[in-house]
């Protein structure tokens, strides 16, 4: 296999096959036997208007819902957390992170219920999260929200440029997943040995060095107006992470078996498209936009090919939304042939992914539950239906920028309300309006997961000090958590729509960084009723 091309593996978090079905039968069996199962209850002068017609037939508060999100992010911070931090069973952890290498490596985020530091999901965080912020920051400032995501996007990139200790060397990970996830106690109490993986030339990993020059390029455009030398800052460690990403294009999978069994990638090519087109907006330098509708492009766009599923695996659907974007809304001037041609080919391919999302679309997918959800797979359900709202919202937005009226899907018309109504059907579903009547975000509704497995939030902050073993009293415990995680989106239900709250139902039950990251972005911009300004051009 050349090694431009990217490489498949059965993507996995936190179990290989074997472990994964022998927790699926553990999991039917806890349904069957009806453990704890919920079922039918009751920015600048060029800015344009946007109308923003309301969601669907449902009281839910966007505003709550993002407020919660931003919260959830505050809850995973590492580190030395600052004065007056607002969640109170919080404290510092893990301030020796990366002193096995003579490195600062304190800070990040922890990624999901575990106190493993994943470079790869925190990084497209914090870049799901600056695209909110770009988009939709004067609706988050109103809502009283701004500084806090960007207080998170910041946390998140300061540990990464901490991580990036030289132009071809990043540390994406700190901490041994295997032994953590056999310990059951506050990241506050941890005393494990928590090594530091990096990656260099020896070791190469295109996907999260590209992914991680994203969130810097990103990011700096949310810092811009109020930090140029940060933003400057975060633009050259991109550059050399992109270049690195470029240079060694390898995956870290292959590189680093031992990952597999968690954040396992598929291939690099969508993070170094990813990584290009971010990098493109944060500079204008048309070397960027060249890379994504070039050989590159040819190569990893898979241009004409949807539906896609927008994760942190696959960014394609980003890039081709972001691309399309650019065609839409500030197309170049004096564009090359190839530079056209492949923006073309990045909208049409947009247009088909959104076709793919409207249910009533003639080339609807048909991956959905009977309650409108889509559905993909069972790890991480709901972040599937979450992606794809944010990248309609999105759309709509340009399209109603551009002053299109839609898009057509094998000759039917569609418009951007139309879009907009199947962004806030997903966001409804995971805020309550589904078949069982429950909210999927702790601390949303009146319903809502009570036992989230996450150490944290299952521990009482009390004298007593539980070790890795002594702590899993509470992980046994059929109590609700003593600590409450606002804003954590739970893995979600089944396809049948069946779903228990336990917490060692690590596959429906456990949240994850990026999933609320994209909820704050969704919520902001459905949020939003009236006229709206979306600015034609970051650069």
């Amino acid at each position: 296999m050349s090694a431009k091309m990217g490489v498949a593996y059965q993507k996995s978090r936190g179990c290989n096959w074997i472990a994964c079905a022998v927790l699926l039968a553990v999991v039917a069996v806890v349904i069957v036997l009806a453990v704890v199962v919920i079922k039918h209850k009751k920015i600048s002068s060029n800015d344009i208007s946007v109308p923003m017609p309301p969601g669907a037939n449902f009281n839910g508060n966007y505003t709550h819902a993002m407020q919660l999100a931003l919260t959830f992010l505050d809850i995973q911070k590492s580190g030395k957390l600052p004065e007056k931090f607002p969640i109170p069973w919080r404290g510092d952890s893990n301030l020796v992170d990366g002193k096995d290498m003579g490195v600062d490596l304190s800070g990040g985020l922890y990624d999901a219920g575990d106190s493993v530091k994943f470079g790869l999901p925190m990084a497209f965080t914090a870049t799901l999260l600056s695209w909110g912020v770009l988009e939709y920051g004067p609706v988050m400032g109103k809502a009283g929200q701004l500084n806090s995501a960007k207080n998170s996007i910041r946390w998140v990139t300061d540990y990464l440029l901490k991580a990036h200790t030289s132009p071809q060397e990043l540390y994406f990970q700190v901490g041994d997943p295997t032994k953590d996830h056999k310990c059951w106690m506050r990241p506050e109490d941890g005393n494990l040995v928590r090594p530091s993986l990096k990656l260099d030339p020896t070791t190469p990993g295109s996907e999260v060095a590209a992914e991680t020059a994203a969130a810097m390029a990103a990011a700096s455009m949310v810092f811009r107006a109020t930090d140029v030398a940060y933003a400057d800052l975060l633009v050259t460690h991109a550059k050399q992470l992109f270049n690195f990403s470029d240079t060694y294009r390898a995956s870290y999978s292959l590189s680093i078996p031992a990952v597999q069994d968690f954040y396992n990638s598929t291939g690099y090519g969508d993070e170094l498209l990813w990584g290009a087109t971010w990098l493109y907006y944060a500079t204008g330098d048309n070397i960027y936009l060249a890379y994504v509708t070039g050989v590159d492009g040819e190569s990893f766009a898979e241009w004409g090919v949807f539906p896609s599923w927008f994760s942190w695996d696959n960014k394609r659907p980003g890039v081709q939304v972001l691309l399309a974007r650019l065609q839409m809304l500030n197309p170049p001037s004096n564009a090359v042939n190839t530079v056209s041609i492949g923006l073309t080919n990045y909208k049409t391919t947009a247009d088909g992914l959104m076709c793919a999302f409207l249910p009533r679309s003639p080339t609807a997918s048909k991956d959905r539950t009977k309650g409108g959800m889509l559905w993909i797979e069972q790890w991480s359900a709901l972040q599937h239906g979450i992606n794809s709202a944010l990248l309609a919202t999105f759309y709509s937005d340009y399209l109603s920028a551009a002053q299109l009226p839609g898009i057509s899907c094998s000759g039917i018309s569609f418009t951007p309300a139309e879009l907009r109504s199947f962004a806030a059907s997903q966001a409804d579903y995971v805020l309550g309006a589904n078949p069982l009547s429950t909210s999927f975000m702790v601390g949303y509704g009146a319903e809502y997961p009570q036992k989230l497995h996450h150490r944290g939030a299952s521990i009482p902050v009390n004298p007593t000090v539980y070790d890795c073993k002594g702590g899993f009293i509470w992980f046994d415990s059929t109590q609700p958590n003593p600590n409450i995680a606002h804003g954590a989106i739970v893995g979600g239900p089944f396809k049948n729509e069946t779903y228990s709250d336990t917490r060692d139902n690590i596959l429906q039950n456990e949240a994850s960084t990026h999933n609320s990251a994209a909820m704050a972005s969704l919520t902001a911009g459905l949020s939003v009723s009236g006229n709206y300004p979306i600015p034609l051009s970051w650069i």
